[in-house]
């Protein structure tokens, strides 16, 4: 096998992500990409497999890692005492939140890229991840300081999916609406507030 020339790979990483930042995965061009890299598309072929494992290369590591991340986040939350749930859940969740989107502004090309260029590609729906392990967690949560039972499991899972869901996609929308990192806290300061005042209106008080 003849030996990869040094610098090559991160040109085309550097010209694909630019190309699908403009255009999208979709409407991406592999020929654009080898020319701003300098090289040929059989040389992206090589390295990369196809124009998906191209964009993959660019954002799996960084996803793999957020969800790493906020599962350590909840992992840290849940080896509490049930009573210490009750009491820090507000400021623990609060703080999590801020660690993950230090994170996403860290990597903020990788993000513009998952949230408004990846459809065509496995990392359209990537959102579905995080809010099925929120969904998990919070579940372990209710049940472990003491939450009432107001609906069946069915309607109860149902409800917390949709609501995570829609907690997620306003969370991404300071990526979205390219915001600084002091708005994104003030953002998310409010709607931190909306959500929790939501939950507590349907679910109730913890019951002690």
């Amino acid at each position: 096998m003849a030996k990869q020339i040094e610098g090559v790979a991160e040109r085309i990483i550097a010209a694909a992500k630019r190309e699908f930042l403009d255009k999208g995965y979709v409407d991406a061009s592999l020929r654009t990409i080898a020319a701003e890299a300098d090289t040929s598309t059989n040389s992206i072929y090589v390295r990369f497999g196809d124009k998906e494992g191209l964009f993959s290369a660019i954002v799996e590591p960084v996803l793999s890692e957020m969800t790493e991340r906020f599962i350590r986040i909840q992992e840290r939350f849940h080896q509490m005492s049930a009573a210490e749930q009750a009491e820090l859940m507000p400021k623990y969740a609060d703080g999590g939140t801020s660690e993950l989107i230090d994170y996403m502004y860290e990597h903020l090309d990788e993000f513009r890229l998952l949230l408004d260029s990846s459809y065509g590609t496995r990392f359209h729906h990537f959102v579905d991840e995080l809010v099925r392990i929120e969904v998990e967690y919070t579940y372990k949560y209710m049940e472990a300081v003491g939450y009432p039972e107001r609906f069946g499991d069915a309607v109860t899972q149902k409800l917390l999916h949709i609501v995570t869901t829609s907690r997620f996609e306003s969370i991404f929308e300071i990526i979205r609406h390219g915001m600084s990192r002091e708005e994104a806290s003030e953002y998310i300061g409010l709607l931190s507030r909306y959500h929790r005042t939501g939950f507590l209106e349907i679910f109730g008080e913890v019951v002690q």
